[in-house]
């Protein structure tokens, strides 16, 4: 009898601490999905790297360009990535919870890092050659008009 007591107490427990939301779900519930802005991510960026530049005490001519407010930010998205304002709250997230050795990665001159979250604009790779694929193939590959 305590065995079986002991199974079922087990089991409600797990249900409660292993019941979890889907991966990506969390704090979407009753939220419409929304597309994020390129210019409003990449003035965001700008700012979350002049404050950890700042705060990492990293003085760099990438710094320097980040927390100059006359010159334009540098990321830019490639015009066929959509992603949402989650995935670019996530992103800046990653960026300013960062540590100050592993920000210097993401600001270096030469080979900047991307944080595993802001991987949301992958750009496709390049259709093999002699395919049909390409801006002006259409549906079924043929050519426009």
């Amino acid at each position: 009898m305590r065995e079986r007591r002991a199974t079922v107490a087990v089991v409600i427990v797990s249900a409660v601490f292993l019941a979890a939301p889907t991966p990506g779900d969390v704090g979407a519930c009753g939220k419409t999905a929304q597309e994020m802005s390129s210019a409003s991510f990449a003035a965001a960026r700008k700012r979350a790297d002049c404050a950890g530049c700042t705060a990492c005490g990293i003085v760099s001519d990438r710094c320097v360009r980040a927390c100059n407010e006359k010159l334009p930010p540098e990321i830019a998205l490639p015009p066929t990535c959509r992603p949402l304002i989650h995935d670019g709250e996530v992103c800046l997230r990653a960026i300013n919870d960062a540590p100050c050795d592993r920000f210097a990665t993401y600001v270096d001159e030469f080979a900047p890092a991307t944080p595993s979250e802001c991987t949301f604009c992958l750009v496709p790779p390049p259709p093999p050659p002699g395919s049909f694929a390409g801006p002006d193939a259409g549906d079924g590959g043929e050519a426009g008009p």
